[in-house]
């Protein structure tokens, strides 16, 4: 079973459960008596009427036609490097690649949730092209560290997105900070998105450093697919470009591949609820409904989010495809108001400042 998909058959048991388990009440500002009631098994409804709809059912099709855009629209970019060659206005071309190299990067996100096909293999398949091959991003690790932020959002003990690195995401975790540290801590709000534009070399670095957790056979060809990956990204930008420019382009490339990323990520749960680790576990609705939120937008905003804007519902249903996101937007958003559990959704500036004011106050003590 992929594991993203086993977080959804999670979320399934937990709506099956009694009707005691899960039960907490509601923590401060999310909605007083009326969250206290959204147990795990207010789930339940929602999923079957979810299911009815369809809104489950693999989306094969609409996929391989995004693929093949996607992959005409780089190969466009990289003509375009040869007809250009080697001068500075080449450059240029580093946005729209980064551009489709973040659309690369949400069809292996997609991929590693079991939304495009049903077959384990071809999934991985899909997966170790878009992911380690074209964007030197070891699959492997992206998956065991989004599969557990998925099981347990904003969780300061289980989800490896809040936990202590460059950045913290409580008062706690700030007050333990020492040195550069401490200072990078209290400046961090401000220093978010420009530290973004080094998280397109970050997640090379860490595929490279997970390979060691890896099985012997797993690792070998996960190597075997970052280092051609290097290989041709090295051999194409030395083929167009002077040794100077193709090392400007990739830091360029790269920067702005971390920074479209970042900006896709960052309105999805930072600043929302995050669960009491001491405290009772929260049901499958609750756990991930709270601690996500929506970006309100058109067809441009999820074309840019990669379909990430639908957080809330990505997250109850985490296999369900792209495209449907939109669909079982309004019936949860009816279901969690007949609950009265609050729904959140916001612009998407409004969600960078949300986020923002919430990094701001985790350093506010050391201010």
């Amino acid at each position: 079973m992929p594991q993203a998909t086993a977080t959804a058959a999670e979320g399934a048991r937990d709506s099956a459960g009694s009707a005691g388990a899960g039960r907490t009440a509601g923590p401060a500002g999310t909605g007083g008596a009326g969250a206290a009631q959204a147990q795990g098994s207010d789930f339940a409804p929602l999923l079957r009427a979810v299911k009815g709809q369809g809104l489950l059912e693999r989306r094969t099709g609409w996929y391989a036609v995004g693929i093949a855009v996607d992959m005409v629209a780089l190969g466009a970019v990289i003509t375009g490097m040869f007809l250009l060659g080697n001068t500075w206005w080449t450059l240029l071309l580093a946005l729209p690649l980064a551009v489709f190299w973040s659309r690369t990067a949400f069809v292996g996100h997609d991929a590693g949730h079991a939304q495009i096909t049903g077959d384990r293999r071809a999934g991985r398949a899909i997966g170790l092209v878009h992911a380690n091959l074209l964007l030197g991003m070891n699959e492997a690790w992206w998956n065991d560290k989004h599969v557990r932020h998925h099981a347990n959002p904003n969780h300061i003990d289980k989800d490896p997105d809040v936990g202590v690195g460059a950045l913290v995401w409580t008062q706690k975790q700030a007050a333990q900070r020492e040195g550069f540290a401490r200072w990078l801590t209290r400046n961090q709000a401000r220093l978010f998105f420009p530290m973004l534009l080094l998280e397109g070399i970050a997640l090379k670095i860490s595929g490279f450093q997970y390979l060691r957790r890896q099985p012997a056979r797993e690792r070998a060809l996960s190597a075997l697919l970052l280092v051609a990956h290097l290989g041709l990204y090295a051999t194409l930008l030395l083929t167009v470009l002077s040794p100077g420019k193709a090392v400007v382009f990739a830091l360029i490339h790269h920067a702005l591949f971390g920074l479209h990323l970042g900006m896709a990520f960052a309105p999805n749960h930072k600043g929302m609820e995050m669960p009491d680790p001491d405290g009772n576990r929260w049901g499958h609705l609750q756990r991930q409904v709270l601690t996500s939120r929506n970006v309100r937008g058109g067809i441009l905003t999820d074309w840019f989010l990669g379909g990430l804007n639908y957080q809330i519902e990505h997250h109850l249903f985490p296999s369900m495809p792209r495209p449907h996101l939109r669909l079982a937007q309004p019936m949860v958003r009816a279901h969690c108001k007949a609950l009265g559990m609050p729904y959140a959704e916001t612009g998407l500036i409004e969600s960078y400042r949300q986020a923002l004011r919430h990094m701001h106050e985790v350093g506010e003590p050391l201010r």
